[in-house]
């Protein structure tokens, strides 16, 4: 019996500090948080403001001449995928790997180390993913795809909804499809529509993934403080049971001396 409540303390002790290190954990996503949102809606608003540019020019006619608005013609397929730079985030990159995998005939290009883990090299950190970086990939997709060495380019990223809701999903974003928009009626571009929609699709696909990266980092940060919140309540219930067994356990061993030294008094 003495054995079995050394075993129960040592237990109780082992899932404490793993409690411990679950609220530090959740404590550090949660004041990560609403930076992390801050930064991810100024970003979306950046990418609806040059999208919203772009919408604009591929409703020219004119503008169906650029290789940036050309047919999906050889199959070849470029996803980014965006995954989180640390673990401990709950299904956070599960549900993005599980994603990617309905595309196993693309070309993966990842960010983030989880990404680079699974699907070789790329750039190591989501979190700490600059503008320069942007422009210098975005500049390098557009030249791969004007060239034609593939014909689609999409982006894996978790989509924040809620803190307590992330969602994985797959925007495509080259080739440009021609906008609804009938009319651009006083808009006066120069020189001319093609080499504006030339120069911005660079600076457009920038903002685009930019604003991919910051969602997938405010999601990443969500579901971690989640997953921590989770595993703090799960290690708490099973403190508690642990304690309730030691303490049935300590009070079956003092009764089992008392009823020996009962016992042993009878005897004499």
């Amino acid at each position: 019996m003495g054995a079995d409540t050394k075993a129960l303390r040592t237990r109780i002790r082992s899932v404490d500090s793993t409690l411990h290190l679950t609220k530090a954990m959740g404590l550090v996503a949660s004041s990560k948080i609403r930076h992390a949102t801050d930064v991810m809606n100024k970003s979306r608003q950046y990418a609806k403001a040059v999208k919203s540019i772009i919408s604009l020019l591929t409703a020219c006619n004119e503008c169906k001449k650029s290789p940036y608005m050309r047919e999906y013609r050889n199959g070849k397929t470029r996803i980014v995928i965006i995954a989180g730079d640390r673990g401990l985030a709950g299904g956070y990159n599960a549900n993005v790997f599980r994603l990617a995998r309905k595309y196993q005939d693309a070309e993966f290009l990842p960010i983030g180390k989880r990404a680079c883990e699974r699907y070789g090299e790329g750039y190591t950190s989501a979190e700490y993913f600059t503008l320069e970086n942007g422009a210098q990939l975005s500049k390098k997709l557009c030249e791969e795809f004007s060239e034609g060495k593939f014909d689609r380019l999409g982006v894996i990223y978790t989509k924040y909804v809620s803190v307590m809701t992330q969602e994985a999903k797959i925007e495509w974003i080259l080739p440009l499809t021609a906008s609804e928009k009938k009319s651009n009626a006083g808009t006066i571009f120069e020189p001319d529509e093609l080499t504006i929609l030339n120069t911005a699709v660079p600076e457009y696909i920038n903002g685009r993934l930019m604003g991919f990266i910051r969602e997938s980092y405010a999601s990443e940060v969500a579901a971690r403080r989640m997953a921590m919140d989770s595993a703090g309540k799960n290690a708490q219930t099973m403190i508690d049971t642990l304690q309730l067994e030691y303490n049935r356990a300590r009070q079956g061993a003092i009764t089992q001396e008392i009823t020996e030294i009962v016992a042993g008094s009878d005897a004499e």
